[in-house]
């Protein structure tokens, strides 16, 4: 085995989940950088890293030394504390002052930082205010420093070991070893498998019941982000058992502490013909029975609206719209003023922005208490540009309480509306649609709109689904496609694919519609980023960035998101100077995507933007969403990914004026009828696929929706008389 040393020039490549990095090494007195490959989790350029390990020749990368074990050290040479102290690190000192102080003090500058700062002041620029700024962090990195030093051997990298730092302060470690399951509850981003890893190196034993207990939680909380409300007991008590290599026994203890301590419930519900026992997280139960239950009394509820001539308002309506409403269409308009409930559904091009227009304008002439809402900021901004009516965000609507945490609105203080209007109802998910319910008052009207052939939502639950497959809440499903929608491919194709028939591929040059054959990964990546980079901008005009969009299946491999978004980032915004931070790499003007709901900020998942600044000094950075700035700083940018190509799911609820989507076998598992339906649709101009023929085909062939257990159905049509059972 070999030893290198040097200081990290670049890092080029980094995972958070495995520690996996491709990285750019200076070593002293060596003109030339080397790439050094191997687990590094928490490097940060200008580092010293001392190597072992082997060099071997990459196919495609040449000459590359793969890390067996490695040491990091303050960085020992000039260039590399420049590169520490200008990578972001230290709040106040940015690569124009890193630059300015390693000019002056040399190689005593990381000693005069620690112990006599106040010299800081000699630097051209510096005042006592900044001064000040740099000694309070530079004492906080040190304290962060230490905790670093006990996670590192773990896997935790270095943004989040400042996540730990600012949840725990000065006991971070005291706190992880007293219980470092802990971390997994209390940081996101840190799951169970960090964590128990923490707790092996510490001794806690694999049969330690706080492991067990922390673990079953664990495989429940995975369920809940692959979709499921609820799991079946055996098959949990399995994947327990696997994950955490213990016997049955004692994962069925840790459910009774579960159950006693009310973290869980368990009832039976009927599947497959069968009556099995299933399991909830107690909030998922909580929520589900409250939609239920809501559903109930508001469709009991006596409305406030005024009773009216549905057919003379319809009549009335078709003149003041200059519209002709099909008889689809004028039922769904008529159980909007006749049922207090309803669930409007349909494909593109079926009418449903026609309905909602319609329904707005009679109930503008009974009520000024009209609510229009939506679950993402980019649905209500549509839903407003069609009706002309303000639509807001759900949680906007709702009212984040920051003090108590939830939302404002509830049954003490409900919505001041007579009809509501709910657009891309399929991405609400569970929790979600139970607060919405709560806060609307039992005398309003209730419309959900939504297209239940596209992918669920992105949280757990398949509630449109449940909600019109349990027939207790009147539905409309509209099928017929309008003879104007019905000149757009997109719609014809879309409506082909929901139905099981092969597209329409044929290239014509006045479609908006096409398809380019494409055997290979790496020939796929070629064709996707020509098309971005030139050949659309050049055909039709487009914003490379802003008007195009990437949609791709999976995350992983040569066409997956990661990759496609580092080349398409080298591609259309290769100059600045980039931030790299917990192995991610911004620079001003990339576009980025929200990847979880911050209240605070006001961003949601799935809500998109461009980086505006990155101020390395202040340790922030700038992006705009929806006109509004929005910062973040350092620590919290796990929240933020590049999303110059983005999942079909996390791109639910918006549309861009031209979608490429590589459509190819590599991503056979993911390839279903409705994921390729739900990107197609996202199309509000062109649509390109890039790939072959035949995934095409596995895809609309796979209607095999991957299954959700979840209650709701059961709950509304059974009336809540599920056996729970409060032990096993």
């Amino acid at each position: 085995m070999e030893e290198i040393v040097g200081h990290i020039e670049r890092i080029t490549f980094h995972s958070p989940e495995t520690g996996y990095t491709v990285a750019q090494l200076k070593r002293p007195k060596q003109i030339d950088l080397v790439c050094i490959v191997g687990n590094m989790p928490g490097i940060q350029p200008g580092e010293t890293v001392r190597c072992q390990g082997k060099w071997k020749q990459h196919p495609t990368y040449g000459m590359q030394f793969c890390i067996e074990s490695h040491k990091t050290e303050a960085p020992a040479d000039i260039l590399g504390i420049k590169k520490y102290l200008g990578s972001g690190l230290v709040k106040g000192i940015g690569p124009k002052y890193a630059n300015r102080i390693v000019e002056k003090f040399q190689k005593e500058t990381l000693q005069v930082i620690d112990q006599y700062p106040e010299r800081l002041l000699e630097i051209e620029g510096i005042g006592k205010k900044r001064v000040e700024q740099i000694k309070a962090c530079w004492s906080e990195q040190r304290s962060i420093r230490g905790v670093m030093i006990f996670l590192q051997g773990h896997g935790v990298s270095p943004a989040y070991a400042q996540k730990i730092f600012k949840t725990y302060g000065t006991h971070s470690v005291d706190k992880v070893q007293a219980n470092p399951f802990r971390l997994a509850q209390d940081i996101r981003g840190i799951g169970f498998k960090t964590a128990d890893s923490i707790a092996q190196n510490l001794g806690i034993s694999k049969d330690a019941p706080e492991r067990i207990v922390a673990g079953v939680e664990h495989v429940l909380s995975e369920c809940a982000d692959d979709g499921h409300v609820c799991y079946p007991l055996v098959e949990l008590v399995q994947i327990s058992q696997e994950l955490l290599e213990v016997n049955q026994e004692l994962v069925e203890k840790a459910l009774e502490t579960l159950l006693k301590e009310e973290r869980v419930e368990v009832a039976e519900l009927l599947l497959d013909g069968k009556l099995q026992r299933f399991v909830w997280l107690r909030w998922l139960f909580l929520s589900e029975m409250g939609i239920a239950r809501q559903l109930i009394r508001l469709k009991l509820g006596r409305s406030h609206l005024r009773s009216i001539n549905v057919q003379k308002a319809i009549e009335w309506v078709q003149n003041k719209l200059n519209i002709k409403l099909a008889e689809n269409q004028q039922v769904a308009v008529a159980q909007a003023f006749n049922e207090k409930v309803q669930v409007i559904t349909g494909g593109p091009g079926t009418g449903k922005s026609t309905i909602t227009k319609a329904i707005l304008a009679i109930a503008e002439q009974l009520s000024a208490k009209i609510i229009l809402a939506a679950p993402t900021g980019r649905a209500a901004k549509r839903m407003t540009e069609i009706t002309g009516q303000k639509a807001k965000t759900i949680h906007s609507l709702l009212e984040v309480d920051f003090k108590n945490g939830g939302f404002k609105r509830g049954f003490d203080h409900p919505l001041e509306c007579d009809l509501i209007i709910v657009d891309e109802a399929s991405m609400i998910d569970t929790s979600l649609m139970y607060s919405l319910l709560k806060a609307i008052p039992e005398y309003a009207r209730v419309i959900f709109v939504g297209d239940v052939n596209q992918l669920p939502s992105v949280g757990p639950g398949n509630v449109l689904k449940d909600i019109i497959s349990s027939k207790m809440i009147p539905v409309t499903a509209l099928n017929e496609i309008f003879r104007q929608a019905a000149g757009s491919r997109i719609i014809t194709n879309a409506h082909r694919i929901n139905s099981g028939t092969f597209p329409d591929i044929t290239n014509l040059s006045d479609s908006d519609f096409f398809f380019i054959e494409s055997e290979e990964p790496e020939t796929v990546l070629r064709d996707v980023i020509s098309l971005v980079s030139h050949r659309l901008p050049k055909k039709y005009g487009f914003n490379p960035v802003d008007s195009i969009q990437v949609l791709a299946p999976m995350r992983r491999g040569v066409i997956g998101t990661e990759n496609l978004n580092l080349v398409l980032q080298e591609t259309l915004n290769p100059k600045g100077i980039p931030l790299v931070w917990g192995g991610k790499r911004f620079l001003p003007g990339d576009k980025v995507m929200q990847i979880r709901n911050n209240y605070k900020r006001e961003v949601y998942n799935g809500d998109i933007g461009r980086v505006e600044t990155i101020d390395f000094i202040e340790q922030q950075m700038v992006v705009i969403i929806d006109e509004k700035a929005v910062t973040y700083d350092f620590s919290d940018l796990d929240e933020l990914v590049l999303a110059y190509a983005v999942s079909i799911h996390k791109y639910q609820g918006s549309e861009c004026a031209c979608v490429v989507i590589p459509v190819h076998t590599t991503h056979f598992k993911l390839l279903h009828r409705n994921l390729l339906y739900t990107g197609v649709t996202r199309g509000k101009k062109l649509v390109v696929l890039v790939g072959t023929k035949k995934a095409i085909f596995i895809a609309i062939k796979n209607d095999e929706v991957k299954r959700r257990y979840t209650g709701l159905m059961q709950a509304l049509t059974t009336a809540f008389s599920f056996n729970i059972n409060r032990v096993l």
